[in-house]
């Protein structure tokens, strides 16, 4: 039985999503060791690691309290001490701007963590992380709101040993407040190391949602179809990340997950409601995220009762998250406030994390370390 605050028991045993997840504890005890693999491999100074001061793939360099910020109402909605001076938003805004559709920037390589790739070709032979500009991103927008914003970039990741051949799955993450691709999602959230770390044959488009302010906006996400256009320029982006053109086909039907944080609840609730993927979204995790929308989530649950969805929060949320659950409790739909086992389709959780997770740090450590990795590593098979 596993419950907020642990971890899964024996994941060597636990479930085997698509038959395609290696080794995952292994790789974290190889991982140290490993560090210097990029060096040897392509130079110190062309090489860019998912390294975090002094953690390789697991966060921030502590979880304390005396290295976390205070979980205050400021803190988790990007006030004063979570923005920069004027000077520095001065900065960030020169920053902010679109790149030619389909250019990437940032791109850099992930060191392998495993001995070898563990499929034959065409797997991906070295991980790819990229800034890649979208036409169908969030932004630019010159719908409701949001027309200040015109970073157009989605970070495109695909893992070391991701085989289009088999079996895979799509995670789109949708970011909170006061964040940028690079800085936040990247190197402080780890995304691209969680999806790594997992071993589980997935992928992963993150959108720049409103670029480092404090604001919900979801843009293209609002529109109707807007999932479904960016889903589809999604699949020629990783088609050509991964290497292949013709796997644009294979990507373009894989089942997708959305993962919302924080802010990133309007651009989740908006995609199910109007995104117009359909029953392609196979799953829903909300991140500390629950701060409105429940009609749009109650919604999408009652209509997609082969989709699992999952709401982890804090004490700020548990008012809204509680709210939910006797909704679909009145509906008759089940509901569980622990992960026990794989996330099957159709369940539905909220799980109340223990006191001292921080809300800043919840992409890293929520019900456990990593939550991203754990949920793919409880995918069953979609």
């Amino acid at each position: 039985m596993v419950s907020a605050g642990s971890v899964v028991p024996n994941r060597s045993r636990t479930f085997d999503f698509l038959g395609t997840r290696a080794a995952s504890q292994w790789r974290r005890w190889a991982a140290a060791p490993l560090v210097v693999l990029p060096c040897l491999l392509q130079g110190c100074s062309e090489t860019k690691s998912i390294l975090t001061g002094d953690s390789l793939l697991t966060g921030s360099a502590s979880y304390g309290a005396a290295s976390a910020p205070a979980d205050t109402f400021a803190a988790r909605f990007a006030a004063a001490e979570n923005f920069p001076s004027a000077p520095g938003r001065e900065a960030s805004a020169s920053r902010t701007r679109a790149v030619p559709v389909g250019s990437a920037e940032g791109a850099y390589k992930v060191a392998s963590l495993s001995p070898d790739v563990p499929y034959g070709l065409p797997a991906i032979k070295q991980g790819q992380t990229q800034l890649v500009g979208f036409e169908n991103s969030a932004f630019p927008y010159h719908g409701k709101s949001g027309s200040r914003y015109s970073d157009n970039r989605v970070l495109v990741h695909v893992p070391l040993g991701f085989d289009v051949r088999k079996p895979g799955v799509i995670v789109v993450f949708f970011h909170g407040h006061g964040a940028t691709l690079a800085r936040d999602v990247r190197d402080r959230q780890l995304l691209p190391a969680q999806i790594s770390e997992s071993g589980v044959n997935a992928v992963l488009v993150a959108p720049q949602l409103a670029y480092d302010a404090a604001d919900s906006s979801a843009g293209k996400f609002w529109e109707r179809g807007g999932l479904k256009r960016f889903m589809a320029e999604a699949a020629e982006n990783l088609a050509r990340v991964y290497g292949d053109p013709r796997a644009a086909a294979a990507f373009a039907k894989m089942p997708v997950i959305l993962v919302g944080y924080s802010g990133g609840f309007v651009a989740t609730a908006s995609s199910l409601q109007v995104g117009g993927l359909g029953r392609r979204v196979k799953g829903v995790v909300l991140l500390d995220a629950l701060y409105g929308e429940l009609d749009k989530f109650s919604g999408w649950i009652v209509k997609n009762r082969s989709a699992f969805f999952v709401s982890a929060y804090t004490p700020y949320t548990k008012r809204h998250d509680d709210e939910l659950a006797r909704t679909l409790r009145d509906k008759g739909i089940p509901v569980v406030t622990e992960l026990n086992g794989p996330l099957k389709p159709g369940s539905v959780a909220f799980i109340a994390t223990r006191g001292g997770i921080n809300h800043r740090d919840y992409v890293t450590l929520a019900w456990t370390q990593h939550p991203v990795t754990d949920m793919l590593l409880r995918l069953p098979r979609i």
